[in-house]
């Protein structure tokens, strides 16, 4: 059966009593249906455990991160162990893209799965909505005299669609570019408030231009933070939603990790961590990525500390981080396999940067072979990982147990980040790309660098980095697989976000506006019989 058949053969809970297993109830909800519902947030009870889910360079194949989360969650609770998984929302550029949704697969997937990875409780359409609310009252403003005096605009329209014809457009008076929804600011710093008076502040902090003088010019100083907060207002609240196996999951926000910082929101962490005694959480594409992202960005706002991380792998990605084409990837090649280990060793040896416990997971397809699951497990041990295998795509939370298992005996590290948010720009960009992706050299024009004198000198200097760049490589360059020895970056755009609170830099031909394949999912995607079909 197809991922979307499993979901509807399902039989799922009425959302109420999915609640009551993290001692919520109607009261604390708004229903969107049976199966979907609002939380009201609160988070005064106590804190569970929080285990973060990662992985190796990721591969056009994919690598389950999200199977994989979702199976652990459904084990503990197997385990007896009060357990919620929290992920992102997905985006419909990928929906409709080549990637597909973001609800897991197989016997390890949250449920309504078409309505989630399309236009679920409607969050990502109020984001967008708020998003060019702002970019329209920019343009009223300029067009009704300029009083601001605003000379440059820095932000930009958002889309929750690959559109790769809005790249640059021309609004006439000046060039516009659009980012998809999911790297917009308003995404970044929905996901990064803590609180709804949080969310006003961030708002009012957003920088939309500057004028004459090198002066930003804010949202505040446009007037229009109670309408984006009247946008806004009910898509803050987290949504619940359930497993295949009736645990429950929280969904909210979908920052992308190539051009974002990857993470669900910190009000859903807050309140799943408030609810349960263990959390599960993904960061999106590889660890260079998501989890420097999750550490350094997420953990750093939220004031969360990761007590064990899973680094998820599979056969076919390190065989493909070997050296070994897509078409020939089933193919057997053990040479290639242990070349692919060189990708796993170096997440690893990043992810114990941080401080931080880690477990090793084989996610497991149906074409690996016995001798290369051996020859993984083998090269674990040898190497003193913590090693277990997750088979939650064919066996569900039951598949994932020995996983849960060795989450549940993991000890917690002794977590810390990777720099000090006082550090220069310069120097906080050069740890990432230098530390976790091993370039021996980061190269910044003068443009650039003047940009980052303007942001030092309107005091953005302590501010995180957000690092934008192909998840498909350590370096700059997507086609670069596996580890890739003495390589350069080079620095294309920097930009403040500043209601968000960190600086965007884009390496190499990082673009915020992804285009379609050359056959899209959306040629394939219909109605019939009043039922979705091939979504994925």
């Amino acid at each position: 059966m197809t991922d979307i058949e499993i979901s509807r053969k399902c039989k799922k809970y009425n959302i109420v009593d999915v609640a009551k297993k993290i001692d919520l109830n109607v009261s604390d909800l708004y229903l969107y249906g049976d199966y979907k519902a609002k939380i009201k947030y609160n988070s005064s009870r106590k804190n569970g455990k929080f285990i973060l889910v990662t992985a190796i360079s990721p591969t056009p194949m994919g690598e389950g991160k999200t199977t994989v989360s979702i199976g652990l969650a459904d084990a503990l609770s197997t385990l007896g162990k009060k357990t919620i998984v929290a992920l992102r929302e997905p985006s419909m550029g990928p929906v409709f893209g080549m990637k597909g949704g973001a609800t897991g697969g197989g016997y390890s997937q949250v449920v309504p799965m078409d309505e989630i990875n399309l236009h679920f409780t409607g969050d990502f359409h109020a984001i967008t909505s708020a998003n060019n609310l702002i970019c329209a009252a920019i343009d009223n403003h300029i067009y009704f005299g300029n009083s601001l005096d605003i000379q440059e605009v820095y932000f930009h329209r958002c889309l929750d669609v690959n559109d790769r014809a809005l790249r640059e457009v021309d609004l006439g008076s000046r060039k516009e570019i659009f980012s998809i929804t999911s790297a917009s600011e308003i995404m970044a710093l929905f996901c990064l408030a803590t609180s709804f008076d949080d969310l006003r502040k961030r708002l009012s902090s957003i920088v939309v231009g500057v004028n004459s003088l090198g002066e930003y010019v804010r949202v505040a100083d446009l007037n229009i933070e109670g309408s984006l907060m009247a946008l806004l207002k009910d898509a803050f609240l987290p949504n619940l939603v359930q497993t295949l196996e009736n645990n429950p999951a929280i969904i909210h926000g979908g920052p992308f990790a190539n051009i974002a910082h990857g993470c669900s929101s910190i009000v859903a962490s807050k309140l799943a961590l408030s609810c349960a005694d263990y959390v599960v959480t993904e960061a999106g594409f590889g660890a260079d990525l998501g989890a420097e992202k999750f550490f350094d960005i997420k953990c750093r706002v939220g004031e969360f500390e990761p007590d064990s991380v899973v680094l998820v792998s599979t056969i076919k990605a390190l065989k493909y981080h070997g050296g070994v084409s897509k078409d020939n990837i089933f193919e057997k090649n053990m040479d290639a396999l242990k070349e692919g280990f060189k990708n796993l060793d170096k997440h690893y040896d990043n992810l114990k940067k941080f401080g931080v416990s880690v477990i090793v997971c084989l996610n497991r397809f149906n074409t690996d072979t016995d001798e290369e699951i051996a020859f993984f497990q083998k090269y674990c041990e040898e190497k003193g990982y913590c090693f277990a295998i997750s088979d939650a795509y064919a066996n569900g939370g039951k598949g994932a147990i020995p996983l849960a298992e060795e989450v549940l005996k993991a000890e917690k590290g002794n977590f810390h980040f990777l720099y000090d948010t006082s550090d220069s720009i310069v120097s906080k960009i050069e740890k990432i790309c230098m530390e976790i992706y091993g370039a021996s050299k980061v190269n910044i024009s003068d443009i650039i660098l003047n940009k980052i004198a303007n942001f030092e000198k309107n005091g953005m200097s302590n501010l995180p980095i957000c690092v934008a760049k192909t998840q498909y490589s350590f370096s700059d360059n997507s086609k670069a697989v596996g580890v890739v020895d003495k390589f350069e970056v080079t620095v294309k755009d920097i930009r403040l976000y500043a209601g968000a609170g960190f600086i965007t830099v884009l390496l190499g031909d990082i673009m915020t506006m992804p285009g379609l394949s050359k056959v899209p999912n959306c040629e394939k995607i219909d109605v019939v019989d009043g039922e979705i079909i091939n979504l994925s």
